[in-house]
């Protein structure tokens, strides 16, 4: 990926506490059946196992990290590890509660760029930038796992793209060629609505879906890079009437948006899609895995828009990274487990079972389609910019484009309004916006 390319504490503690099981610090004999750092003593003689706990918010990830943990257990038979994933959206407010309450996982997957790099910042974090293959990793890749005091803290896990999925076999049975352009999209649509047939698989219920979309629509029409470059140097920002006609697009498919489509998450359209209810699904390369699980038969590919000169644009980022608890009472055992995440060995095992490309360089993936979001990625990538470059604010500027975008699907919120409120909140941090 080239180097300009490339998101609370308001639950209790008792809820975290249910949620997370025990704390790192903990210990138990082995009939306890209690989580997190705790030590297991075998029979007179036998080694002493370490017990790591493991958190993440990928749910439908957990039997793919079942095997590649195994393959870490098999050599190191002193430590076992205990994965657990939680909810997406509410995966953040269960690890900071725990985390401020001297707590949490051992091993924790973290957010990339500011929203997980604000956790180091606050001191929850242990640095990683002694661990073997840590400097492997491209520059541009560990700056999504950099704090602001310039140390590691997290072992970059995927480079993910955005793109839009269709089911060949609906496009073919209807006459329909991949759009490249907006305008040829709002006909796809329409022509899709006019057959009856659920042009897009879409849902405003989970807000980071919207910015997620807005990223695939959005390059093409701002600029891709070159507006990027602008905007770093505040040449250019979210009143700019190219990226207020991005937002303007994002209103002109709710027509062609599911019956309901507000109370929908991701679950649902990922359902839509995968059922082939739905012909067209806005959403990133780490939802291509679970979407086939659903439907083995499925017959998709993928298109996004092209640029003003006329090559597709794709939009990228570094997709978290694993870090460790610094109040782990295993750190040597976590920081192994990081040392093994940044091998090949993890990475092709990683890559493989998920159809995602691997942060770690050099690792191939046995699917052609996501070596076509690879190859794609390397020649005409833009970065996720909202999430790259506008994870800071209180509330984020990306969390304000989503909420704002949520009430623009409500009725609540004009797009003018929408670009408004982001365009606020990055002055109030953004130096480049700065007046």
């Amino acid at each position: 990926m080239k180097k300009k390319r490339v998101s609370v504490f308001l639950s209790t503690l008792l809820v975290a506490s249910a949620l997370l099981g025990a704390c790192s610090s903990n210990t138990s004999s082995p009939d306890t059946g209690s989580q997190g750092g705790k030590e297991n003593q075998g029979s007179q003689g036998s080694q002493e196992q370490v017990v790591l706990s493991m958190h993440s918010w990928r749910v439908e990830d957990g039997d793919g990290y079942k095997k590649i943990i195994k393959e870490f257990e098999q050599t190191n038979p002193g430590v076992k590890i205990e994965f657990k994933a939680f909810k997406s959206t509410e995966y953040n407010t269960i690890l900071n509660t725990a985390l401020q309450g001297d707590s949490g996982p051992d091993i924790m997957q973290l957010r990339p760029y500011q929203a997980g790099m604000s956790l180091a910042d606050s001191g929850y974090l242990e640095p990683l930038d002694s661990v073997p293959g840590i400097n492997n990793f491209a520059p541009d890749v560990l700056k999504a796992a950099t704090a602001k005091d310039g140390k590691v803290y997290g072992v970059p896990l995927s480079l993910n793209s955005t793109q839009i999925y269709y089911n060949k076999k609906i496009f073919a049975d209807q006459g329909i060629q991949e759009p490249k352009t907006w305008d040829e999209l709002l006909q796809t649509a329409k022509a899709l609505k006019d057959k009856g047939i659920t042009p897009f698989a879409f849902g405003a219920k989970e807000a980071w879906l919207l910015s997620l979309s807005h990223g695939v629509i959005a390059p093409a029409t701002y600029g891709g890079n070159d507006f990027v470059d602008k905007v770093q140097k505040g040449e250019a920002n979210f009143l700019s009437p190219e990226f207020k006609k991005s937002i303007e697009q994002m209103k002109e498919l709710a027509p062609y948006f599911p019956d309901n489509f507000v109370g929908l998450d991701q679950n649902d359209t990922r359902a839509l899609f995968a059922t082939e209810k739905a012909a067209m699904y806005i959403h990133g390369s780490f939802d291509l895995d679970p979407m086939r699980k659903l439907n083995p038969n499925l017959d998709v590919d993928f298109f996004t828009l092209h640029g003003q000169d006329g090559n597709p644009l794709i939009t990228t980022w570094v997709d978290g990274s694993w870090g460790v608890n610094a109040k782990s009472t295993h750190k040597e055992a976590a920081l192994k487990f990081m040392e093994f995440m940044a091998t090949q060995k993890f990475g092709e095992m990683f890559a493989n079972e998920f159809k995602r490309i691997s942060a770690v360089p050099g690792v191939k993936v046995d699917d052609p389609l996501v070596n076509k979001m690879a190859e794609l990625t390397e020649k005409n990538a833009t970065p996720y910019l909202i999430l790259v470059y506008f994870g800071e604010g209180n509330p984020t500027t990306k969390a304000e484009l989503e909420n704002s975008l949520q009430g623009m699907y409500l009725n609540k919120m004009t797009p003018d309004q929408v670009a408004e409120t982001i365009q606020k909140s990055a002055e109030g941090w953004y130096a480049p916006f700065k007046k």
